[in-house]
């Protein structure tokens, strides 16, 4: 058989949760996780792996070093500017 369960402090109803509270309204700055340096290596990051995708469909030639070898190795290169454009803490501001 089920045990009942009694809180044991009162329940709020919906009469009570109503009730209008005051905030204090602060005037500091907003603080955003990334600034201007992480904008641009994330934008820098995403035009080098275009780069790498644009130099992946090259020529007519399937077995060519720079389809190969070139092409992702610049790819990679540009998912790991991303990375360090994600994880990079911003400078603090006095």
């Amino acid at each position: 058989m089920a045990q009942q369960f009694k809180p044991t402090t009162p329940l709020k109803t919906s009469a009570q949760a109503a009730k209008p509270t005051l905030k204090s309204t602060s005037t500091e700055p907003v603080e955003f996780i990334f600034d201007k340096g992480n904008y641009k290596f994330l934008i820098i990051s995403v035009l080098v792996v275009a780069f790498g995708f644009i130099l992946m469909s090259g020529t007519t030639d399937i077995y060519s070093n720079t389809k190969i070898v070139i092409a992702p190795i610049v790819v990679l290169a540009g998912f790991g500017l991303g990375f360090y454009a994600i994880l990079k803490k911003p400078e603090v501001s006095k």
